[in-house]
């Protein structure tokens, strides 16, 4: 059939059954995303004959002799469509994977629509900015004249909005994601699914699958390496359990995997997969943490021992924490004026991100092992591969391009094993892609947990007595239970200070699917419980929250932990901004800014209030080096991976403060193993406070070093030289870079020029907070809650690039919103029941209201320029504001996450 794709002609063959969206792609049209296959998110929007349409649900052959026009045709040469002008003066994106379709599908909109443009933009989905910039953008492109800025403010320096040097090739979809290239030869992956929640494999017959034309291998539990590993991944690969095999004969959750198919093509390996004739002796399964803990419970990881850090595997029990200070919890809660109690259940969450679990692998000329994977810790995953399969290191080539959202959940081995497996035993180039289905079975979820709070006060207010117990269910595997679990705890009891407090908490194996690294990496879950207390007792003593929060929460010059605390030993005050975080959100509600309520619904407000420390608990190591080429050019090399975090903008803006030198001058490469000599990972908001204090340690060494030798060149005293756009200004003349280079030490030159590194190990931490404030409408009859005003207040330091931390900000709410309102990943005896975006609400265009963003004035004695981290923490005080608001409107506190319209109903029918 022929069509036209952006103004070319394209002859082609689709297969039977083909939708638009792959046949685009394999003719090499990469600006075309897949997000869900499903026609849910938009991200394969393309315009088809002029009508925005999701290609994923097109059928191929009915484009035939019609026009196509994807993210990269909306505009002629190398001009921008107006949305697309827009989307990055505004600061449209973050990790910008699903951009493209959205300015496919806003550029059809005209001044009529905007009064719809909720509905119009329902099916265009985005997981990390919270809607208002994609609003603006749109709104401004029809609206008004379009002003090009093309990168933000002209002056790259640190302190200034400075859109990211991706953002043409993102907003047209040509910015390469992880499957956005071609290999001849691929291979693809797929994998046969437990039907099961708890089996043992006793047979296993591939001879069909093997014999099936197309079909190069299959792999079962008998053609695995035998060693045991996590799926998580951290600096020290001990902080997690040893509990997963890359294929098991024991199968411990609905979708684990049973066997791997390696086939020419995803239909024979799909196919392939339905031939296998597996045996299985069902087992007893367990789906309650409660029950899972509880005598006579069936035992999930029977063999499991203290040696493989479970702690007691005879319960179910991964990992658990039993202590406190103070004295007796139960005499000073007894001795207490005043007490409030109170239990939260929390829900299973998916991180949704757009870009699904996937890596590509091959061999090189070397024959090295490389593999392209869409991952938060590519130094961290090379080196389990290395270990898994008994290589060395440097045999073993890990590297992400951009990544299309992370949210902690690739900070895990998902796919990169399997497709080592088969890259080693083929000798051939292998893809393995999760689909959206597989995101919801098979990849992990934040843990859900029951929270119980028990605070004891003086008639006054003050804390005397705080027990908090924790029971987190971490699904069939363990991985990341026991950091999720310490750390939830850590920060949120910390927050306030009380004489006496105690912490009874356990994380236990069940037969549901595994949880894992969720942003706020478990303080989300205890915060709402901790947070909800303290607004229970507020209403008891009939104080303002913010007056309670103040009144007890821990201050400069405090103690960050007891004398024997060995998990937050490192925690330092770097600066302390929660005064002020308190003062703006309450003098922003009280604004009363923000929607009026329909009329009949009934209105509350709420707060809460969240700290977070500004890396990992011990150590997150950073290397980075920075080289000046002959040219004037610097490549900055820096091991952390760019999923919207905006690292890579803060990075180069990093190097031209210290460098004077604009963004034209600077080459970044980041998030390759080859590039540096270690990195953690872009995880724990470390990617500025780690990375970023990493590059700019190297970039003043490099700064040092050309002034130095323009100073020995010149005679000039090296205190009289400084650095310029076209070299080293000197008392006796301009040294230009070439010179620089060319008279630089033997040990500081690289092949490529003068070199300088930097490291960070992270040994200390700081302190952010956050305040979130909501005023929110409750319609009784329903159950239905309308955000009226959403106000966060943010303790970031000095920030780097305020317009991609407010993005952070409105995107941690945003998503604080979809967890406290919507978001659940429902089961069902071990199965996931909705494992698709229709079924599944993640927050659309019409769910999220903008929020206001105010930043306390402080600067860390710990971050680079003072900056701390501001990733992870937005999301934390999110839902226990919205809960307390929804309480303080009906007079009656949910106590169960999502605060969903069934179950506020249900509080109102009591």
């Amino acid at each position: 059939m022929r069509l036209d794709v952006n103004g070319e002609t394209l002859d082609t063959d689709p297969r039977a059954g083909q939708c638009l969206r792959t046949l685009l792609r394999e003719h090499g049209h990469h600006e075309v995303k897949k997000g869900c296959d499903a026609g849910d998110c938009g991200a394969c929007a393309v315009l088809l004959d002029g009508q925005p349409v999701h290609s994923c649900i097109v059928p191929a052959v009915r484009a035939e002799g019609s026009s196509v026009t994807t993210a990269s045709g909306l505009a002629p040469d190398d001009t921008l469509h107006p949305v697309q002008e827009k989307l990055i003066e505004h600061f449209g994106f973050q990790c910008g994977f699903c951009t493209a379709g959205m300015s496919v599908t806003a550029s059809t909109l005209t001044a009529a629509d905007l009064p719809d443009l909720d509905r119009r933009m329902k099916g265009s989905l985005c997981r990390c900015t919270g809607y208002r910039p994609i609003r603006a953008a749109i709104e401004e492109s029809v609206l008004g004249p379009v002003r090009t800025t093309g990168r933000g403010e002209v002056d790259p320096v640190v302190g200034r909005s400075v859109s990211p040097e991706a953002a043409r090739r993102v907003v047209q979809g040509l910015e390469p994601y992880t499957f956005d290239t071609s290999i001849p030869g691929t291979l693809t992956l797929r994998v046969l699914g437990s039907p099961h929640p708890h089996a043992r494999i006793a047979s296993i017959d591939t001879s069909a699958a093997r014999a099936l034309p197309g079909v190069v291998a299959v792999y079962t539990h008998e053609d695995v390496p035998g060693g045991r590993y996590s799926t998580a991944r951290h600096e020290h690969r001990e902080d997690d359990p040893d509990d997963t095999r890359m294929l098991d004969e024991v199968v411990r959750f609905v979708g684990q995997r049973v066997a791997a198919v390696v086939a020419e093509t995803a239909a024979v390996a799909e196919e392939a997969c339905r031939l296998i004739r597996v045996s299985y002796d069902v087992l007893p399964a367990v789906f309650d943490p409660e029950e899972a803990r509880s005598a006579g419970a069936p035992l999930v990881h029977p063999d499991r021992t203290p040696d493989d850090r479970v702690a007691g595997s005879e319960r179910n029990v991964v990992a658990a924490l039993h202590d406190g200070f103070g004295g007796d919890i139960h005499a000073a809660l007894a001795a207490s004026e005043v007490t409030v109690t109170g239990t939260w259940q929390t829900s299973r969450v998916s991180h949704a991100q757009l870009e699904t679990h996937g890596s590509l692998g091959w061999l090189d000329d070397d024959g090295r092992l490389v593999i392209r994977s869409s991952t938060q810790v590519p130094f961290l995953t090379r080196d389990e591969i290395a270990r898994i399969f008994d290589l060395p290191a440097d045999r073993v080539r890990v590297f992400a391009p951009r990544v299309g959202g992370g949210f902690g959940g690739k900070q895990e081995i998902f796919t990169e094993d399997l497709v080592a497996l088969a890259v080693l035993r083929t000798g051939r180039p292998v893809s393995y892609e999760f689909s959206r289905a597989d995101e919801f079975r098979r990849a992990s979820v934040r843990h859900p947990m029951r929270v119980s709070v028990t605070l004891g006060a003086t008639r006054k207010g003050e804390l005397t007595a705080m027990k908090v117990d924790v029971l987190s269910d971490t699904g069939a595997y363990g991985n990341h239970a026991i950091g999720v679990l310490f750390h939830g705890c850590a920060e949120s009891i910390t927050l306030y200070r009380a004489p006496t407090k105690w912490i009874d908490a356990e994380a236990v194996y069940t037969n549901n699917v595994p949880s894992g690294a969720f942003r706020g990496y478990g303080l989300g879950q205890v915060i709402l419980g901790v947070e909800s207390a303290m607004d229970m007792l507020a209403e008891r003593l009939d104080i303002d929250p913010f007056a309670l929060r103040r009144l007890n929460a821990v201050r400069e010059g405090d103690p960050l932990h007891e004398e024997d605390d060995k998990y937050e030993e490192d925690l330092v005050w770097g600066s302390y901004g929660l005064d002020q975080c308190l003062d703006l959100a309450e003098s922003a509600l009280r604004t009363g800014n923000g929607v009026a309520a329909p009329a009949g619904w009934q209105v509350g407000e709420g707060m809460a209030v969240a700290m977070i420390a500004t890396m990992a608990p011990r150590g997150h190591i950073a290397h980075t080096s920075v080289t000046l080429r002959p040219d004037g050019v610097y490549v900055l090399s820096v091991g952390t991976a760019e999923f919207g975090n905006g690292t890579s903008t803060v990075h180069r803006q990093i190097a031209a403060t210290v460098l004077r030198a604009g963004f034209d001058r600077l080459r970044l490469r980041s998030s390759d193993t080859d590039a540096v000599a270690h990195d953690t990972g872009a995880f724990a908001s470390a990617g500025i406070t780690v990375a970023g204090k990493a590059l700019h340690a190297a970039s003043l060494a490099l700064e040092a070093r050309m002034r130095r030798i323009a100073a020995e060149i010149t005679g000039a005293e090296e205190s009289a030289c400084r650095l310029e756009e076209d070299g080293v200004h000197t008392p006796n003349g301009v040294v230009d870079f070439a010179r620089i280079v060319a008279a630089a030490p033997e040990a500081e030159r690289s092949e490529h020029g003068l070199v300088a590194t930097g490291s960070e190990f992270g040994d200390l931490r700081s302190i952010a907070f956050n305040v979130h404030a909501v005023r929110v409408a409750v319609d009784a009859a329903t159950g239905t809650v309308r955000i009226l005003q959403s106000v966060q207040s943010a303790d970031a330091g000095f920030v780097m690039n305020p317009a991609q931390c407010i993005g952070q900000i409105e995107g941690g709410a945003a998503q604080g919103i979809g967890s406290a309102l919507y978001e659940e990943v429902m089961m069902d005896a071990g199965t996931v029941v909705n494992p698709m975006f229709r079924q599944y609400r993640v927050p659309q265009f019409a769910d999220v209201p903008a929020t206001e963003v105010y930043f306390a004035d402080t600067s860390d004695d710990l971050g680079p320029f003072g900056a701390k981290s501001m990733s992870e923490s937005p999301y934390n005080p999110v839902a226990p504001a919205i809960g307390n608001a929804i309480a303080r409107a009906l007079g009656r506190r949910p106590f169960e996450q999502p605060f969903s319209r069934d179950r506020v109903w249900r509080l109102m029918q009591g």
